[in-house]
């Protein structure tokens, strides 16, 4: 059974002191790694953010959740995050998403390419950044990307995690054999507003994509799959469970009472609840990597946790 880690994901616009001290409190709550989002706007631009969180704090990992591949050159990419892994003392994970958001591409004058396009980049770009981050030269012809003998620094790190945030049987696939962990979304439809989506969290669904990427590691020839990682969308402290998913229901489209309250992606009840709500999905599923947006709310879910396994 794998391990539990928990990620604490920095979304808010706080002064830089502000900011440092929220990454501070998360390392001492428990957090395994504090991770920073990618969107076009007023929020602090995650490379420059990663470097941060790793100046102040020593022994929290760093990463993204995730980085859009769309809107940065795969060479680029490994030279920042090979120069952050060694100022951080080996400490970054690198995590990608095909990106979703058609306003932010509006914003910045970039074509939205259909989906199967995004995730086939990339793809290609996994794979080039895995070998630039090994500090090998990558000579590469792709449909997307060509390298003719590119060398980037190495990172610190022997295996800089790799983790890929997609949805789809054939990027999911892609994704079993080539990254070190895979940020399961089950999202549909992106609505109008360019970052909400449809809920997807039906439970027979994630069964299903849960074996998908079990059966492709195995094709790889992957003794362990890849881990499991979900983003919580919201967590809610309460003594009735049912009565916060019905409000729920009513916010999120395509979500049911049944679903929010067994899906991975929302952590609804007490902490003893919620603590119990996370080992039944590990145990269901194997989802062991869970990220939040509230370190108050979810500090004592963690304690309860590494009480059961230390």
């Amino acid at each position: 059974m794998p391990r539990f880690r928990f990620g604490f994901q920095v979304t808010a616009t706080e002064a830089a002191d502000a900011l440092r001290a929220q990454v501070r409190q998360a390392e001492a709550a428990g957090f395994d790694i504090v991770q920073a989002a990618d969107h076009v706007g007023s929020s602090w631009a995650p490379l420059a953010l990663l470097g941060a969180m790793a100046a102040a704090t020593t022994r929290v990992r760093v990463g993204t959740l995730v980085l859009n591949n769309d809107f940065r050159h795969p060479v680029q990419l490994a030279r920042e995050i090979a120069a952050i892994d060694h100022f951080s003392g080996g400490r970054v994970e690198l995590g990608l998403g095909a990106g979703h958001s058609f306003t932010e591409y509006r914003a910045i004058g970039m074509a939205f390419d259909p989906p199967a396009e995004r995730k086939a980049r990339m793809a290609e770009a996994v794979e080039i950044l895995r070998a630039l981050l090994a500090g090998d030269a990558v000579t590469y012809a792709g449909r997307y990307y060509q390298l003719e003998d590119a060398r980037t620094m190495r990172a610190r790190q022997e295996r800089l995690p790799i983790l890929v945030g997609v949805n789809g049987a054939r990027a999911l696939s892609h994704a079993a054999r080539h990254a070190d962990t895979i940020g399961v979304t089950m999202l549909g439809r992106t609505l109008d507003d360019g970052q909400r989506h449809e809920a997807r969290w039906e439970a027979e669904r994630l069964d299903r994509t849960v074996a998908l990427i079990r059966d492709a590691a195995a094709a790889a020839g992957r003794a362990v799959p890849p881990e499991l990682n979900v983003l919580v969308q919201a967590t809610i402290v309460t003594d009735d469970r049912t009565a916060a998913a019905e409000q729920l229901v009513d916010r999120i489209e395509g979500l049911t009472v049944a679903d929010a309250l067994t899906s991975p992606f929302l952590a609804i009840g007490t902490h003893d609840e919620i603590a119990e709500h996370l080992l039944a999905c590990r145990d269901r599923w194997g989802i062991s990597y869970f990220s939040v947006r509230s370190i108050d709310a979810f500090a004592p879910v963690i304690e309860r946790i590494r009480e059961i396994e230390p």
